[in-house]
């Protein structure tokens, strides 16, 4: 499981959370953490205490949408949240791993080959620790949700996710 360390993706990551100054604790794990519930089954946390990485376009730009585990998405709120107008659509497989470098299932709110706006769910503010996929589908950081908005310059909404 070391070897998942040396994926190009997770380097990414791990030199993103580097250069923000934040710990470098990624969890290679044994089962994948493709989904929500797969990550929190392998972490041993709550289901809201994972970080979804989704990615939007909006007004054909990329956004990236860091919702809590036990939410769902409201892709109508995304404009509003983002100051922005247009369509919004979710991103395909191709366009997703274009956009941040990485494949469903390990994208990362970090890492990315170029900026792309974020906007961050308010519920996540429920957990102390988060988890969030760390460029491999088997693979995690903990951070905060402070640490979070930090990295990402995200914006942080109240309306982009329901139950």
């Amino acid at each position: 499981m070391s070897d998942l360390l040396e994926h190009e993706g997770v380097k990414r990551v791990v030199a993103a959370l580097a250069a923000a100054k934040h710990p470098t604790d990624v969890l290679a794990l044994k089962d994948s953490a493709r989904t929500a519930k797969a990550a929190a089954r392998a972490a041993g946390c709550e289901l809201g205490a994972i970080v979804k990485s989704l990615v939007f376009l909006v007004e054909n730009r990329f956004v990236v949408v860091l919702v809590a585990g036990d939410r769902v998405c409201v892709p109508d709120n995304l404009p509003r949240a983002l100051a922005l107008k247009g369509p919004v659509r979710m991103a395909e497989a191709g366009e997703v791993r274009f956009a941040t470098g990485f494949a469903i299932g390990g994208v990362a709110p970090v890492g990315f080959p170029r900026p792309i706006p974020c906007v961050l769910d308010r519920s996540l503010k429920r957990f102390e620790t988060v988890f969030a996929a760390a460029g491999h589908p088997n693979c995690i950081f903990p951070t905060t949700v402070d640490w979070l908005k930090t990295m990402t310059g995200a914006i942080v909404s109240y309306n982009i996710s329901a139950e």
